[in-house]
């Protein structure tokens, strides 16, 4: 009997996710600078939904294009204080930060491919994205837990009256943020995820990353914990102690192992995300899996075609472990 397809919507995205993994989207910016779109603002991707929305939509659908099923909005820098700053006033900026989830959505319609739904995210980056410097890859603002929930709520409410399917708590730096950032969502009736971005087993801001992933176990509200904006191989360490600690979904979408030289404002290096095996071994898709992971992508650097990668290497994974099953139908005569 065939099974009707979860819906968009927060009750759609929760069903999707109980029911199997999802391949997020890759790195937004990466994917607007590469249509040569100039991201030094300090509203970063963010300054595209004023200035060309129709360029957010278009980098949306690439990743769509690719295998994506979940697109996560240009908001991540986006905030009512940040606008102020353009001299953008609190209504209009508010009408910004809901055209995120409408690009999204829009960019999901056109993609759509029959009975896979697509999800979006609305993207909820830290306070420290909003200064621009550099201080959400440290945490540690000197702000209290109270003025940090107070600075989220807002844009949280903003971005929920839009209608997302879900809420990306992302690249996180400090459990302290993320005590204010669960007590933000209280209420708001829509899904989350929280993802801290880490450097080896702690949080940039030094906290043990055991401990931050334990906040969210009985937070109703987050339906994945895990980690982004960091090299696959930290990734690849903490997916296992996320699902071991929180008893959740994971989610994971690190970076495509590339530096950034700030003084330089350029990466350096070689990637090293990959999401297969060498020589057709076991990749990282297969541990990530195996590990408890159910929503994973990339982030900074990770294109179109990484995501494509990704996804094949899903879709293969999860076929080679449904062939049993197949093969017993098979055998009992059923197609």
């Amino acid at each position: 009997m065939p099974v009707t397809p979860p819906v968009p919507g927060p009750a759609g995205f929760a069903a999707a996710l109980a029911a199997g993994p999802l391949v997020l989207d890759g790195g937004l910016s990466n994917q607007l600078a590469a249509a040569g779109h100039d991201l030094s603002d300090g509203l970063w991707s963010a300054r595209l939904l004023a200035d060309a929305p129709e360029a957010l939509v278009a980098a949306h659908r690439a990743y769509f294009a690719a295998g994506a099923q979940v697109a996560i909005t240009a908001s991540y820098q986006a905030s009512f204080e940040g606008f102020a700053r353009r001299g953008v006033g609190r209504a209009e900026a508010g009408r910004l930060l809901a055209r995120g989830v409408e690009l999204a959505r829009a960019a999901a319609a056109e993609e759509s491919a029959g009975d896979r739904p697509r999800w979006v995210a609305a993207s909820v980056g830290p306070y420290g994205a909003v200064p621009a410097d550099g201080s959400e890859y440290r945490g540690r603002y000197g702000l209290s837990q109270d003025e940090l929930e107070a600075f989220h709520r807002p844009r949280l409410e903003a971005l929920v009256a839009a209608g997302p399917d879900v809420l990306a708590l992302e690249t996180v730096p400090d459990a302290d943020e993320a005590r204010a950032l669960l007590r933000a969502v209280r209420g708001l009736g829509v899904p989350a995820w929280l993802s801290y971005s880490v450097v080896g087993g702690r949080t940039r801001a030094g906290q043990p990353l055991a401990e931050a992933f334990a906040l969210a176990a009985e937070a109703d509200e987050v339906v994945a914990v895990g980690v982004n904006c960091c090299t696959p191989q930290d990734a690849d360490r903490a997916v296992a102690l996320a699902a071991r600690v929180t008893g959740k979904p994971v989610v994971v979408y690190p970076n495509s192992g590339e530096s950034w030289d700030a003084g330089a404002r350029e990466w350096r290096g070689e990637p090293t995300f990959r999401a297969t095996g060498a020589a057709g071994g076991r990749g990282r898709v297969a541990r990530w899996l195996a590990d408890g992971a159910r929503l994973m992508g990339g982030c900074c650097r990770v294109g179109p075609d990484g995501i494509a990668a990704l996804a094949a290497e899903l879709a293969a994974e999860l076929a080679a472990e449904r062939a049993p099953e197949r093969a017993a139908e098979r055998a009992h005569g059923r197609p």
